[in-house]
């Protein structure tokens, strides 16, 4: 499965998001940009798009609520790792209260990879910033002994968030 983005301006993204019913997009509004995402087997639609593949998810985009994006720098020896330790979560989230859907995308033509979630509302997702399972997930793996990690991180991870635009705005 693969993940496309793009931005532009809510009427043209809207537009072309209609031009296109059978495909899976959503279509949501940041702080100073509309985003749309293209979820598909196939090619995508648009033209320039940052280009993602899915390695893990769960949950069906709803359009409906709250999205963030956890965009994590990583090195390309710390992709394996990475990937690792996603693959072999406990799978906590999915039981959170407002929760709706996950993905862990790979970059395709950059480091950052994202970790996109969607809540039904921004409050869902400081429950569980605020939760034991949240915690959980977030800790660092336990090192052997005398053993050092591998920094597998190329730069700092940054959030940035979405919400869903009700179209009778």
């Amino acid at each position: 499965m693969n993940l496309f983005m793009t931005t532009g301006t809510y009427d043209f993204m809207k537009k072309m998001r209609e031009k296109h019913p059978n495909e899976t997009m959503v279509l949501m509004q940041g702080e100073n940009t509309t985003l749309l995402l293209h979820e598909t087997e196939g090619k995508t639609i648009f033209q320039t798009p940052r280009r993602y593949e899915v390695v893990d998810g769960t949950g069906t985009f709803k359009e409906k609520g709250f999205f963030v994006f956890n965009n994590i720098p990583v090195t390309d020896e710390g992709r394996p790792i990475f990937e690792h330790r996603f693959k072999n979560r406990a799978g906590a989230i999915e039981n959170e209260p407002g929760y709706v859907a996950f993905r862990v995308l790979r970059p395709l033509d950059s480091d950052t990879y994202v970790v996109l979630t969607e809540w039904e509302s921004p409050a869902f997702f400081e429950k569980w910033k605020e939760s034991q399972a949240f915690s959980k997930a977030h800790a660092k793996p336990a090192e052997n002994a005398g053993e050092k990690r591998p920094n597998i991180f190329s730069g700092a991870s940054y959030i940035t968030t979405y919400k869903a635009k009700p179209e009778d705005e």
